[in-house]
């Protein structure tokens, strides 16, 4: 099984892993998708759902989309409003006691907002688990964060390793 993206297209394909060959390819979104994340505790991994800037035009993103790649389904959205756009969604992962018993969507999908009518830019954070990808805090920034900005988040056990 591999989810892969090509020209703000997001399909699923199923290769035979013995022979190379493909078995099946299928597109998981109708919608224009870009700058994909993922929990990062499972990367190289099995995982169900990826979180992707929609892009209607880019490098603004109108909103985010919560795909499960098992199902093939659109499970969770949010979209920033008329004449407000964002940039890459990351997938944050909450810092709990037992992290085997976490879910994978266990967590907050962080992205930057600028409005353009009003100037106002946002960092806001939204529940990953949440079908409305709910927003649960939003922190007005002082200077406009260009769209198209990447960015990683570390807890402190993986910056007191480095």
């Amino acid at each position: 099984r591999l989810v892969y993206y090509q020209a703000g297209t997001l399909e699923k394909l199923v290769i035979n892993m013995r022979t190379g060959k493909l078995i099946s390819r299928k597109s998981l979104s109708p919608k224009p998708l870009e700058l994909g994340s993922i929990n990062p505790s499972y990367a190289g991994k099995r995982n169900r759902y990826v979180y992707m800037a929609v892009m209607d035009e880019i490098p603004r993103a109108s909103g985010v989309v919560k795909i499960d790649v098992e199902t093939g389904r659109e499970v969770g959205s949010r979209f920033f409003g008329a004449g407000c756009f964002g940039g890459e969604a990351l997938f944050v992962r909450k810092e709990t006691e037992n992290a085997a018993s976490e879910d994978e969507d266990d967590g907050y999908v962080v992205t930057c907002t600028h409005d353009e009518n009003s100037g106002d830019s946002m960092f806001v954070v939204m529940d990953a688990k949440s079908p409305e990808l709910d927003i649960v805090a939003a922190v007005q920034v002082p200077r406009r964060v260009p769209y198209g900005f990447h960015g990683l988040f570390l807890t402190r056990e993986d910056l007191s390793s480095l």
